[in-house]
C-alpha cells in the first residue's frame, strides 16, 4: 500500500485560477462553428455565441481566454477586425489551411466572449508582421478611457467604455511562425515593443508576456532573459506532448499500450522541463520577478480522416484525461513560479475540452478533468507527497501516481492520476494534524481508447467514488488503472 502524505500546515503558494486557463485561436473550427456562429444562426446563441457551448464552459470554469493565436496573432492585424462587418477585410488564413478569415470575430467580439463565460483577457500581439505603432494603438483602443483618435475610434464602433486586458502577449513563437528570429533579436524586439504596450492612468498593470521557448530549448530562455528579464512580467513556454514526435504523430483513439506509455512518458516530461527553465531564469532573476507562463500546452495527434489537415481537429480519449490530470498537478505543484498556462484549445483543435458538429456538442474526457480540477482554483497549494511505483519504457520512467493537494474554504482538494495501464493502486492517506469528518471523492476512468462521440456523448463522464474507507486522520483507497480522482476532504 502506498503512503499519502497532506500537511495543510504548510502552505506553498496559492495556485493561481489562471493555471486553469484556455486559449482560442483563428485556427479550423475553433472559433467560427465552435464558438461563434454569428447572430442569425439557427443554432441558438447569444450575440453570435453559442449558447450550449458557453453554458458548458462556465460549468467548467474558464479564468482567462488567450486570443487571437498563436500563429494566427502575429499575421492578425486588429483594424481588420473591427467596424461594420460587411466592411470588414478578407484574407487568407495562411497558417491554418489556406481557408478565407472574414474577420467577423474580432475585438468587440473577444470581449463580449469573455463577458459571456466571466473569464479575463489575454491578448497576444503581432510582433512578426506588424509594427509597434498597430500594438500601440491597438492598446489605446481597448484600454484608454478619455479623448484620443483610437478611443474616439472604439466608441463609434460602439463601445463607449473600455475593456481590461489582464494579460498582453508581444509575439508568438518567434523563433518559428512569429519571424525565425534569434533569440537576442527577438529580447531587444520585445524590450521595444513592449515600451509601447501602455499602462493608462488609472487602469492598472497590464501584464506583459515575452515570447518564450519551445518545449527544451533552453538555449532561446537564456538569450530572451538575458537581454529582457528587467521588461517582462511572464516567459510563455510552449510544450506539446507529440508521440512519435514531428511526422507520423498516431491517432487520437487508435494506439496500442506502447503509444500511450510514449505519450505519458513525453506529458511528464513537462516537470523536468520547467524546472531545467527555471533555473535558466533564476540566473538572470533571483528575486523571481518574471513567472513562467505556459500559454501552450497538450497532445498533438494526426487529424481525424477526412479533416482539413490545417484544422487539427483530433479527437479526446482516456489517455487525455491522463495527460490533463498529471499535467494540472504538475502545474499546481509549481504553483510558486507558474501565473498561468493555457490548453490548446479550447473547441475542435487539439486537445479540446469541447467538440461540435452542426448543432451538435459534446464535452470531453480532458473537460471532465478541468471540471474535477476546479477547487484548486485559487486555492493554497499544500505540502503534500506520495510514495509510488514507475512505469518505464525503454529507458524512461515517470511515477505511476501524480498528484497534488490544496486547501481553500476549509476543503482539502487532492486530486490523484494513476496512468498505470493495468495495476490498480492501494493508497493510504494521512492528514497531518487533522480531525477529518467527512470525504466525497469523484472519478474519470475507463479503457485508453474511451472516448465521447456524438451519438454516445457520455461515454465517459465523472462518476462518484465510492472505493474508499474514511479512517481518523485520512482514508484509504483503491484506485483503478487509468483513472483520475479527486477527493474532497472536510
Amino acid at each position: 500500500m502506498e503512503k499519502y502524505l497532506i500537511n495543510p500546515n504548510h502552505k506553498i503558494a496559492v495556485i493561481s485560477k489562471d493555471i486553469y486557463g484556455h486559449f482560442s485561436e483563428h485556427l479550423g473550427r475553433n472559433i467560427y462553428e465552435g464558438i461563434y456562429v454569428g447572430e442569425d444562426s439557427d443554432i441558438p446563441n447569444k450575440n453570435g455565441m453559442r449558447t450550449d457551448v458557453i453554458s458548458a464552459l462556465k460549468e467548467m470554469g474558464v479564468p482567462v481566454l488567450r486570443w487571437p493565436g498563436g500563429c494566427f496573432a502575429d499575421e492578425y492585424h486588429w483594424m481588420d477586425g473591427i467596424g461594420s462587418k460587411e466592411n470588414r477585410k478578407k484574407i487568407i488564413n495562411t497558417h491554418w489551411g489556406g481557408v478565407v478569415e472574414n474577420n467577423s470575430f474580432g475585438t468587440h467580439e473577444f470581449f463580449e466572449l469573455c463577458d459571456q463565460l466571466g473569464c479575463d483577457a489575454y491578448i497576444n500581439g503581432n510582433v512578426g508582421s506588424g509594427s509597434v505603432r498597430e500594438m500601440s494603438e491597438w492598446v489605446e483602443y481597448m484600454e484608454f478611457d478619455g479623448t484620443s483618435p483610437m478611443a474616439e475610434l472604439r466608441k463609434k464602433n460602439g463601445r463607449e467604455k473600455p475593456w481590461t486586458i489582464k494579460y498582453f502577449g508581444v509575439g508568438n513563437e518567434n523563433w518559428g511562425c512569429g519571424g525565425n528570429m534569434e533569440p537576442e533579436f527577438y529580447g531587444n524586439e520585445f524590450n521595444k515593443y513592449n515600451t509601447f504596450v501602455r499602462d493608462y492612468a488609472g487602469r492598472g498593470h497590464i501584464y506583459r508576456i515575452a515570447s518564450g521557448p519551445n518545449k527544451t530549448d533552453y538555449n532561446w530562455t537564456e538569450g530572451v532573459m538575458k537581454v529582457s528579464h528587467r521588461h517582462m512580467n511572464g516567459l510563455a513556454l510552449h510544450y506539446y506532448t507529440v508521440p512519435g514526435g514531428w511526422g507520423d504523430h498516431g491517432f487520437a483513439t487508435e494506439f496500442d499500450d506502447d503509444k500511450y506509455l510514449e505519450t505519458i512518458i513525453d506529458a511528464y516530461g513537462i516537470d523536468d522541463c520547467i524546472n531545467h527553465h527555471l533555473s535558466v531564469m533564476d540566473k538572470y532573476d533571483r528575486e523571481h520577478k518574471v513567472d513562467l507562463v505556459i500559454d501552450e500546452w497538450g497532445t498533438w495527434y494526426n487529424v481525424e480522416p477526412g479533416t482539413n489537415p490545417g484544422f487539427l481537429y483530433q479527437q479526446n480519449t482516456i489517455r487525455d484525461a491522463m495527460v490533463a490530470g498529471l499535467t494540472l498537478n504538475i502545474f499546481n505543484k509549481h504553483a510558486d513560479r507558474i501565473s498561468m498556462a493555457n490548453i490548446a484549445q479550447m473547441v475542435n483543435v487539439l486537445q479540446s475540452v469541447i467538440l461540435t458538429d452542426g448543432e451538435k456538442m459534446i464535452k470531453t474526457p480532458t473537460y471532465h478533468v478541468f471540471k474535477m480540477f476546479k477547487p484548486h482554483q485559487n486555492a493554497n497549494l499544500l505540502s503534500s507527497y506520495i510514495t509510488t511505483d514507475f512505469i518505464s519504457r525503454g529507458g524512461d520512467k515517470i511515477p505511476s501516481l501524480i498528484e497534488s493537494a490544496s486547501e481553500k474554504d476549509g476543503v482539502i482538494t487532492s486530486t490523484i492520476a494513476n496512468v498505470s495501464l493495468t495495476e490498480s493502486k492501494e493508497i493510504k492517506c494521512q492528514v497531518a494534524d487533522t480531525d477529518v469528518k467527512d470525504v466525497k471523492a469523484e472519478i474519470i476512468t475507463g479503457k485508453k481508447e474511451d472516448h465521447n462521440t456524438f451519438e454516445d456523448p457520455e461515454n465517459v463522464i465523472t462518476q462518484e467514488f465510492t472505493e474508499f474507507t474514511k479512517s481518523s486522520d485520512g482514508f484509504t483507497a483503491k484506485l483503478p488503472p487509468l483513472s483520475v480522482v479527486s477527493f474532497a476532504i472536510k
